[in-house]
């Protein structure tokens, strides 16, 4: 046999197989650089506004951008699926008293941000109970047994489900859209002003440090009870750290008016914690990470 066919048929197949990992890898190659155009072109608002471009963008460009800042839709989809939180709550109350209450916060993403699950555990210096959201409703938990909460309770959870961060970085996944406000220079701060407007007609605005990409704030009109007039809050947002590739605020303070009504101090926050839905259910013990 010559020499010349002997190369060809044992070279043919190893060429063969290359195209076929050069065919396959193409796309993923591709998927790739699309990606990291995408991320690039997230991240050109706040670059710009460092290089004191001064550009005006869009509202959607300005969301997107803070989404990456916190960690990119597709990290937080995966990295928060679930969590344990545990921190302490700080109420004061009308007359200057303050009640400090320790709390742990447990959390499941649902497959849409309506169908999330969130358990919160109370430990008052009289009585320990518990508030669980699910199927878009808020239901007490006392030693086993559901409760009708009060109105103040159901405002907790359901204030920070309407008017918290999460409404911003998924704001896409809820259906929610975005109108940028205007830009805004606060004691030395150069911000972003972004209004949420939720399919329930709530509306949040978020002031955004257009240098880092990180709210600083937001601000929305409620009522304080059913039928009364609608009261401007405040939540503010402090000690950002990265947790799990993931930026979290350690601390937020609520005001109503300008009356400080509420602190949280975040002490721990691990995701990815194995959830079961029984955690959630009526009947469930006491939430455990």
């Amino acid at each position: 046999m010559e020499k010349s066919s002997v190369l060809r048929r044992f070279f043919a197949p190893a060429l063969a197989a290359l195209a076929l990992a050069s065919a396959s890898f193409a796309p993923a190659a591709a998927a790739a650089q699309d990606t990291q155009q995408d991320k690039k072109e997230q991240a050109k608002p706040v670059e710009d506004a460092r290089q004191g471009k001064g550009k005006t963008y869009t509202a959607e460009q300005i969301a997107e951008t803070v989404v990456l800042v916190f960690g990119s839709r597709p990290g937080m989809a995966q990295i928060r699926r679930t969590g344990v939180e545990r921190g302490t709550i700080t109420r004061t109350a009308e007359d200057g008293r303050s009640e400090s209450i320790p709390y742990s916060r447990v959390f499941k993403r649902g497959d849409t941000y309506e169908k999330d699950k969130i358990r919160l555990d109370q430990r008052l210096p009289s009585i320990e109970y518990s508030l669980i959201y699910s199927d878009g409703k808020v239901t007490g938990m006392l030693r086993g047994t559901p409760f009708t909460p009060k109105e103040a309770d159901v405002s907790t959870i359901m204030s920070d489900r309407v008017h918290g961060l999460d409404a911003l970085l998924r704001y896409k996944e809820s259906g929610a859209t975005v109108k940028f406000v205007g830009n805004e220079s606060q004691k030395g701060l150069e911000l972003w002003v972004l209004e949420l407007s939720d399919k329930g007609g709530n509306a949040t605005r978020y002031y955004v440090s257009s240098k880092t990409g990180r709210v600083l704030w937001l601000e929305y009109d409620q009522p304080t009870t059913p039928g009364s007039q609608p009261q401007k809050f405040k939540r503010t947002f402090h000690d950002y750290r990265v947790v799990q590739g993931t930026l979290v605020p350690y601390r937020t303070v609520l005001y109503e008016g300008d009356r400080k009504i509420e602190e949280s101090q975040v002490l721990t926050v691990t995701y990815g914690v194995k959830t079961e839905d029984s955690v959630f259910g009526s009947q469930s013990a006491a939430a455990q990470p």
